[in-house]
């Protein structure tokens, strides 16, 4: 990499605004986790709120699933969560959440909350620094990428920025990280794209054009560049300040909780009228290899604290959007790098994993638990992983089509592949209908794991009648009937497929009972 290029890509940020003390980044087009650019033509005023939860968050202590129970107190009896002390979710009886996050089920059995689980993706990589990039950029395990999964739909749109930016039709910052962590955020596939002027003083005087004559050198030229961003940052700051102060009254938000604080400025800079579509916030200490809880009650200890923490945030914020009169516009997703191995270690905590639940939040998602329980086999090993279900793609992909309302030939530019949607929105949001919105109302079909390799689980309903399952390719042919019968009475059914032999990619099921038909993506890996 040249080294003009290397130093460009460096720029992600610049010296922080502060509220409350708390420093707010302006992410330009070359972050890794999105190209902004991608959402200035956007037509509706919706807002997607990133919680990174970094470090590894361990799913299976957050999201638990009771009907495993046995075993998954077996592979982890030092650090499992007592079954009577699980919370309970509505309508999901064999699911339920670390004591600690009674908030999070009250948002969940108000129907603002929608558990993705296991979510992942092939040949997981488990360093912190590496998975990281993955997710932010979506690329593939083996992939580099220098650009992000958001970022490479209009890419060439605004060839020219930052030197057009502000203008009068995008006058606000496109994107927003909020917080004092910038390395993970702004981490990139081969460097770190992010750099931070801390000092007001240097700041300042690279603003006021105080600062020294530039020299006639590469250096120089550079130097030229990051005054040029100096000088955006400054406009952009004004009108932060402006959005800030305009709101006087919010909702009560916990102490000393420094991911509630980060949220509180969110909340207040929608409110205010930023016409920015991202926001970045992180929360850290999720890399739980020892004492993750305490010896003699399973249910405190750091990962509850942890949890506790993000979950009285996230419901403060809430609370804070619906009283503001804002909560239609705002999503919220968490994420974090990887889950946690099933089996727990000698001391006390859980290492490195794959897949794990994510959460989305807001009044427009989907409420309920998408996809079913991970199974934890009987015994297990230290090198056992949760199976990934979902593509964190997927989860992508349904924000794109069904939040910002990004068209499926888009999509496909974005995210370099076709990524199955997953039904967690509400499709009336963007007026695309999810063909499983309806799945649990009528006839439904599912399957896990997906993607898958060998076998699949194939779970289908049928009201009674004629019904017939195929697996189509791509385009829609029929391959292969999978059964094709009239059953005695409805009700629900199952069949293990094995696809062995299939050639990877994406293929359909095709669930027909009588004249319903439904039809899903799985993916063959």
């Amino acid at each position: 990499m040249k080294r003009r290029k290397f130093f460009r890509n460096s720029l992600a940020l610049l010296a922080p605004t502060i509220i409350q003390g708390n420093p707010i980044y302006l992410l330009n087009d070359n972050h890794p986790l999105f190209n902004t650019n991608l959402l200035a033509n956007v037509t509706n005023d919706n807002v997607l709120v990133i919680v990174q939860l970094s470090g590894g968050n361990d799913g299976l202590n957050t999201v638990i699933p009771i009907s495993e129970y046995s075993n998954y107190y077996n592979a982890r009896k030092n650090i499992a969560v007592p079954e009577n002390a699980i919370l309970k979710l509505n309508g999901y009886e064999g699911t339920g959440l670390n004591p600690a996050m009674s908030s999070l089920q009250s948002l969940f059995n108000d129907g603002k909350i929608n558990v993705v689980q296991s979510v992942g993706y092939a040949k997981t990589n488990f360093s912190h620094f590496r998975a990281t990039d993955i997710w932010m950029s979506g690329s593939d395990s083996d992939q580099y990428l220098n650009t992000g999964w958001a970022g490479r739909f209009l890419d060439q749109k605004y060839p020219n920025y930052p030197d057009q930016y502000p203008s009068d039709a995008n006058p606000d910052p496109l994107a927003i990280q909020i917080g004092s962590i910038s390395t993970l955020t702004c981490q990139g596939p081969v460097v770190n794209m992010g750099l931070s002027i801390s000092d007001p003083s240097s700041f300042y005087n690279l603003l006021d054009g105080s600062a020294d004559p530039l020299p006639n050198t590469n250096a120089g030229y550079e130097l030229s560049f990051i005054r040029t961003i100096a000088k955006q940052t400054n406009k952009y700051a004004a009108r932060i300040k402006t959005a800030s102060d305009s709101v006087t009254q919010q909702a009560t938000y916990p102490t000393g909780n420094s991911l509630a604080n980060q949220l509180k400025i969110v909340a207040r800079l929608i409110k205010g009228g930023l016409q920015t579509k991202i926001y970045l916030v992180s929360y850290g200490g999720f890399d739980t290899h020892a004492n993750q809880v305490t010896s003699t009650d399973t249910t405190k200890g750091t990962h509850a604290n942890l949890l506790g923490n993000v979950s009285n945030a996230i419901k403060a914020f809430q609370d804070d959007l619906a009283g503001l009169g804002v909560e239609d516009r705002v999503l919220g997703m968490t994420f974090s790098e990887f889950g946690r191995r099933i089996k727990s270690n000698a001391s006390g905590g859980t290492d490195h994993g794959a897949a794990a639940p994510l959460f989305l939040f807001g009044k427009k998602v989907n409420g309920g638990v998408t996809g079913i329980n991970p199974l934890i086999p009987s015994s297990v090993t230290s090198s056992d992983n949760i199976n990934y279900q979902y593509d964190f793609r997927s989860v992508y992909n349904s924000i794109l089509q069904n939040w910002f309302c990004v068209s499926e030939s888009n999509q496909f530019e974005i995210l370099l592949k076709k990524y199955p949607i997953i039904p967690v929105i509400n499709s009336s949001v963007c007026g695309v209908a999810n063909t499983t919105d309806e799945l649990d109302k009528n006839t439904h079909i599912k399957n896990y794991p997906n993607p898958f390799s060998g076998i699949t689980h194939i779970e289908y309903k049928t009201n009674g009648g004629h019904t017939r399952l195929e697996l189509l390719n791509m385009v829609g042919n029929p391959i292969q009937v999978l059964l094709d019968f009239t059953p005695y009475t409805a009700g629900i059914f199952s069949i293990n497929f094995n696809g062995s032999a299939l050639m990877p990619g994406i293929y359909y099921l095709s669930l027909q009972n009588e004249a319903d038909r439904h039809v899903i993506s799985i993916v063959k890996i």
